[in-house]
C-alpha cells in the first residue's frame, strides 16, 4: 500500500506493490509531479495518460464548462506541433489518443505499442505542458462543444444522466452538467480559457500514469525531459480531495415531456463517498439489484415481464459524496408501471436485504468484473492513476477481493437501509405530456 503523497521526497523512487506479474513504482519530481507506473511484462502496449485534478466540480458559475472546454482546446496544438501533426504522429503509429472530463479530474491518454511509449510521452506531455490556446483554436472549438450539447439534448439516454445529477444536487457544482449549457460556453473568452490553463495544470496538480511492458526509470527519465521545463520548486503534490464538507442533496421529481420512441428513467438518491468503507458493501448490493441479467431488477422489469430492454442500476463515488441509481428504458404508456416495480424493488432490498445466494452471487460478479476489467493496460494506467490522483493509498487487487469477499449479510442490509430508504430524486424523459410520477 503507498504512503500518502505527501510522504516522499521529490526525486526519490518508492515500490508499491510486487508480485510475480510485475511491480507499482512511484516517483515524485520537483515542482511535486507524480509518476506512477505498472509494469506488465506480458504484453507488448503501453497506455500513458496524464490526469490533472480540475474538473467541472471546481468550476464557478461563470466558468461552467471550462474543464471540458480545455480539454478540447489542447488538442488544437502547441509551440511545437499542429494540431494535424498532434493526431498524425499517433495515428503514424497505430495508436489511440483520447481524453475525457469527469466531475472531479480530467485525463489525457494515449495506447501504443510498448515501443512506441516515448513517443507517445513526447506528445502527450507536449499538449498538456505547452499548449498554446490560440484565440482562434477557443473559437473552432466553441462551435465543436455547442454541437456537443446539442447531440447530448438529442439523445435522451444521455441527458437524462445530466438531468438527474442536478435533480439530486441541484444548482451546484455536483448538479451542473460536465459540458456546461451554450450560455456559459458561449461567455467563456480565450483569456478565461487560458487562465484557467495556467491555474490549474501546474506540476503538483498532475499525475502522470503509465501501465504496460515499460521500464519505470526509463518513464522517469522520458517523462523528466519533456517537463523539464516546468519542473522546479518545492511545491508538494496536491493532497487529494478528501476532507470537504459533505454536500447537502436536494433531492427533487423532474418530468420533460420530449417526443421520444422511450420513456427514460432515473430514480436515486445518495450513495457512499469514494473512501467510505461500506463501498464494498454497496457495490454488492448494486450487482444484485441491477447489475446483471441474474438481478432482481432485471429479473422483475425484463425477464418476467418484458417491460424494458435496458433496465439496470448504478454507482458513482465522489469525494464527499456519492450516488445510487436505477436506470430503465420503456414504452411510455409503461413508465408508471416501472417506476412502480423499481420502488417496489428498493423497499424490499432496504427492508430485508439480500438472500444468501444474492449475497455470493453479487460479490462473486463484483470480483470477476473487476478482475476481467483490468486485463488490458489501459484500464491498469486508469486505476493507479485515479488512485494516486484521487486516493490516499492504492489498493492492491488481492486486498480489494479480500475486503469484497468479507462483506456480510449485515453489512448489505445496513448500507441498504440507509441508502435505499432515504430521499430520492426521480427524473423521466420522453412523450409523457403532464403525467405525474409520484411516490
Amino acid at each position: 500500500m503507498t504512503l500518502p503523497a505527501r510522504a516522499q521526497e521529490p526525486g526519490t523512487t518508492t515500490t508499491i506493490h510486487t508480485d510475480e506479474a510485475g511491480a507499482v513504482r512511484r516517483t515524485v519530481l520537483p515542482g511535486g509531479l507524480r509518476i506512477i507506473t505498472e509494469t506488465m511484462p506480458t504484453v507488448r502496449s503501453a497506455a500513458f495518460g496524464i490526469w490533472s485534478a480540475v474538473g467541472s466540480r471546481d468550476e464557478d458559475p461563470a466558468d461552467a464548462g471550462a474543464s471540458h472546454y480545455l480539454e478540447h482546446v489542447l488538442f488544437k496544438g502547441t509551440r511545437r506541433r499542429s494540431a494535424l501533426e498532434i493526431s498524425a504522429a499517433v495515428d503514424a503509429v497505430g495508436g489511440d489518443l483520447n481524453a475525457f472530463t469527469a466531475k472531479e479530474y480530467t485525463c489525457y491518454y494515449a495506447r501504443v505499442l510498448d515501443s512506441d511509449l516515448p513517443l507517445a510521452v513526447d506528445v502527450v506531455s507536449d499538449m498538456v505542458a505547452e499548449s498554446v490556446n490560440r484565440p482562434e483554436d477557443v473559437e473552432a472549438e466553441r462551435g465543436v462543444i455547442l454541437e456537443e450539447i446539442h447531440m447530448r439534448d438529442d439523445d435522451p439516454g444521455d441527458l437524462i444522466h445530466d438531468e438527474f445529477s442536478t435533480a439530486l444536487y441541484g444548482d451546484t457544482p455536483l448538479g451542473r452538467p460536465i459540458l456546461g449549457t451554450e450560455e456559459s460556453i458561449n461567455a467563456l473568452s480565450r483569456d478565461r480559457i487560458h487562465g484557467y490553463y495556467r491555474q490549474h495544470y501546474v506540476p503538483s496538480n498532475l499525475v502522470v500514469s503509465v501501465a504496460g511492458n515499460i521500464d519505470h526509470d526509463e518513464v522517469v527519465r522520458l517523462v523528466s525531459a519533456a517537463f523539464a521545463e516546468h519542473l522546479h520548486g518545492d511545491d508538494a503534490p496536491a493532497p487529494p480531495r478528501l476532507d470537504g464538507a459533505a454536500v447537502p442533496l436536494d433531492p427533487r421529481s423532474v418530468v420533460i415531456d420530449k417526443d421520444t420512441e422511450q420513456a427514460h428513467i432515473i430514480l436515486g438518491g445518495a450513495g457512499t463517498s469514494r473512501t467510505d468503507e461500506r463501498r464494498f458493501a454497496l457495490g454488492v448490493l448494486n450487482a444484485a439489484l441491477g447489475g446483471g441479467m441474474s438481478s432482481r431488477l432485471f429479473q422483475e422489469i425484463r425477464e418476467k415481464r418484458g417491460l424494458a430492454y435496458s433496465v439496470y442500476s448504478y454507482t458513482a463515488q465522489y469525494a464527499d459524496s456519492g450516488v445510487f441509481g436505477v436506470y430503465a428504458g420503456c414504452q411510455p404508456a409503461k413508465a408508471e408501471e416501472v417506476l412502480s416495480i423499481c420502488r417496489e424493488e428498493l423497499a424490499g432490498a432496504a427492508e430485508g436485504g439480500l438472500t444468501d445466494e444474492e449475497l455470493e452471487r453479487g460479490k462473486g460478479q463484483l470480483r470477476g468484473a473487476m478482475v476481467l476489467g483490468l486485463e488490458d493496460t489501459g484500464s491498469r494506467m486508469s486505476r493507479i492513476g485515479k488512485s494516486e490522483l484521487v486516493y490516499e493509498s492504492l489498493l492492491p487487487v488481492d486486498e480489494v477481493l479480500a475486503r469484497i469477499e468479507a462483506v456480510t449479510l449485515d453489512d448489505v442490509r445496513a448500507i441498504a437501509r440507509d441508502v435505499l430508504a432515504g430521499p430520492q430524486a426521480l427524473t423521466v424523459i420522453g412523450p409523457v405530456g403532464d403525467r405525474e410520477f409520484g411516490a
